[in-house]
């Protein structure tokens, strides 16, 4: 999306006019990932590039070390309220802040931190659309300079815990309506044909299939229109009325299709969080090969 400022999303235009206001707090989410045969990705920190460039003000933030519960059973565990509460101290977080987050890896891994910030309760979030690409593209700065931190008294208050799922949520959905829950990942992973799986190759049965990938632009990674991402949700069978669950292979991908369903407005929407590392791996959970029958 070109030039669009909305409440999850903003343009570099609008980041470079109001960069220096009051309360703006950007933050580099550069995080890669690299896909293994199976199971968990490989992750790489983006600290190194941040520390040779970034936008002025930005502080890092890594998806693994920062934003990911570091007792959790699975990579990439949601925090709890009270380390999220403990990093916002850190990085000197205030409650009213309008938080914009960036990076120059997967979008993927970008709206993977939104998804923290706003399950944590924090009230204004963006995601800057097209990453640092578009920064530069619109001649804004960059700099090498660590910015210095004075430390918050930031509180959690009223966590959106109610857009995470766990594994018993999930089954229950699998025995009322299968046909809400939507795999976030390419189509030859949800097929089972080919890329990384997670234990067992699939999806979970009766699932509906919108890959993350395809809604931003591969050339400049601007979401798509909000035309095109209303016409891709319809495609994938999915309708308003819909208590849609999110997964992929461990909550990251899945991340990406829950931010453009809150963007457009939906509000009756969760991610399960350990998604497939969780799911194939158990023996009681059914995974479906083959071309969807929906």
């Amino acid at each position: 999306m070109s030039h669009v400022t909305t409440t999850h999303l903003v343009s570099a235009d609008w980041l470079k006019t109001h960069l220096h206001d009051s309360g703006i707090r950007v933050f580099d989410c550069t995080t890669h990932m690299v896909a293994q045969p199976v199971g968990a990705s490989k992750i790489i920190s983006g600290r190194p590039a941040y520390e040779q460039g970034h936008i002025p003000g930005a502080i890092h933030l890594d998806m693994v070390q920062d934003l990911s519960d570091p007792s959790g059973t699975y990579p990439y565990t949601m925090l709890q309220p009270q380390e999220f509460e403990q990093l916002a101290r850190r990085i000197g977080l205030q409650k009213e802040d309008h938080v914009v987050l960036y990076g120059t890896s997967a979008i993927t891994t970008i709206t993977r931190a939104w998804l923290v910030f706003y399950v944590m309760g924090h009230t204004q979030v963006s995601i800057l659309d097209g990453g640092l690409k578009a920064w530069q593209s619109v001649h804004g700065e960059i700099t090498s300079s660590i910015p210095s931190i004075v430390p918050s008294q930031y509180t959690v208050d009223a966590p959106r815990l109610n857009h995470i799922a766990d594994l018993s949520r999930v089954k229950e959905m699998t025995r009322k309506n299968p046909a809400c829950l939507v795999n976030a990942l390419s189509r030859e992973q949800y097929e089972g044909t080919g890329g990384a799986h997670y234990g067992r190759p699939g999806r979970i049965p009766g699932s509906r299939h919108l890959a993350a990938r395809d809604l931003v632009d591969p050339e400049n990674g601007l979401f798509r229109s909000q035309t095109k991402l209303l016409r891709m949700i319809q495609e994938a069978g999915l309708e308003p009325h819909m208590p849609v669950i999110h997964y992929c292979g461990g909550g990251i991908a899945a991340s990406t299709t829950a931010f453009v369903l809150a963007m457009l407005g939906w509000n009756d929407w969760a991610l399960y969080d350990n998604s497939l590392l969780e799911w194939s791996t158990q023996s009681d959970t059914p995974m479906e090969i083959g071309q969807s029958r929906g």
